[in-house]
């Protein structure tokens, strides 16, 4: 199913070249103002076409709330949203009707279903990913109610590895780089990709501050699980770490315990998590992109009919995809916590009679 989540739950639609992309959260608790706004403005980071560094394709990206929301309120039945397509250009795709693009879900796809929508790669694009900012918003707008936050940036491109992380710096920068003084080298790096018909991978950062003790539900929807799930489910993400992550099988058991202190813990290699529950500290990940597979080289492959061929790419493609990726986290990040919040509130009786007999 094309679904995520238990009591926040939502869904998309819609494919790259179709007519719209849009998603379907059902789970909203009743009286959360809407802020259409901030929801645009979400949508507006990841939207593609803004700098040199994405993709030349100009969507707006307007989002259009059908359902589910009254006067600037949720109305906690389901809210549905679209964003209509504006700017494909199919005929780019044409010359790769019968032809499999290395790195993409095309082999994929088509031994699974026996066809496959090849403007673009259809349902597989990462132009889905609109509708999981749209529905990530809302998750943030309740987050934001009890003073969670949801932050990210881009920490590594090309081996080009961050040294500071400045979640306010990124906000302003073309690429969300969380390093000022690594910036332009990869920046550089991107150019340099894209100026030889080439890509880049990428690492996005994500932390979430502010999240409560208590939240993931052992033994088979733990936190850290679930959040791994949502990261992996992005396109083209290929690895998750979560607080030191890889790190932590190089290290003593003396060395990655994080002390407990009265005033709390006094290290955070785990993350914000232990046993599958947030503990009260920060929650780092970190998102592991491949450069983009839409290359504009001669390669290597084969057809629906199994011939070899040689074929070169047309369209515009991100020369790095983990840029505009880093949004996406984001999204699906607020998404596992907003869904954590309303699956706790049962798991002690006191929370059940302070609600029914407040």
């Amino acid at each position: 199913m094309n679904s995520f989540g238990q009591k926040l739950h939502f869904s998309t639609f819609g494919e790259s070249h179709g007519t719209a992309i849009g998603c379907l959260l059902d789970g909203v608790p009743a009286g959360l103002s809407i802020d259409e706004t901030y929801i645009q403005s979400e949508l507006d980071r990841r939207k593609p076409g803004k700098s040199e560094f994405e993709t030349a394709r100009k969507e707006a990206d307007k989002v259009e709330i059908l359902s589910g929301v009254f006067e600037g309120l949720s109305t906690g039945t389901p809210i549905a949203m679209i964003i209509y397509n504006t700017n494909q250009k199919s005929k780019d795709y044409s010359n790769i009707k019968d032809v499999f693009r290395p790195g993409h879900a095309d082999f994929t796809y088509f031994h699974k279903y026996g066809l496959r929508d090849y403007r673009g790669g259809g349902r597989s694009s990462a132009r889905e990913t609109a509708a999981r900012v749209a529905a990530g918003a809302i998750a943030k707008l309740m987050l934001a109610e009890l003073e969670i936050d949801v932050m990210s940036g881009i920490s590594e491109v090309a081996g080009i590895q961050s040294e500071s992380f400045d979640y306010a710096q990124a906000k302003s920068s073309l690429i969300y780089a969380l390093d000022k003084e690594k910036e332009q080298a990869q920046k550089e790096a991107i150019l340099t990709a894209k100026n030889n018909h080439d890509s880049v991978g990428g690492v996005a950062r994500v932390l979430l501050t502010g999240v409560p003790a208590g939240l993931g539900e052992p033994l088979y929807y733990k936190l850290d699980a679930v959040l791994a799930d949502a990261m992996m489910g992005i396109n083209a993400v290929k690895a998750v770490e979560i607080g030191d992550g890889v790190l932590s099988a190089k290290v003593l058991g003396s060395q990655n315990n994080d002390a407990i202190r009265a005033d709390g813990f006094v290290t955070n290699h785990a993350g914000g998590t232990l046993g599958g529950i947030s503990n009260g500290d920060d929650i780092v990940m970190n998102v592991y992109f491949k450069p983009t597979p839409s290359i504009f080289q001669a390669q290597h492959t084969i057809t629906n009919e199994n011939d070899e061929v040689d074929f070169s790419l047309k369209g515009r493609h991100d020369p790095c995809v983990a840029i505009r990726g880093t949004v996406v986290c984001e999204a699906m990040a607020a998404l596992v916590i907003a869904d954590m919040l309303l699956l706790n509130m049962g798991a002690k009786i006191d929370g059940v009679k302070n609600y029914y007999k407040a």
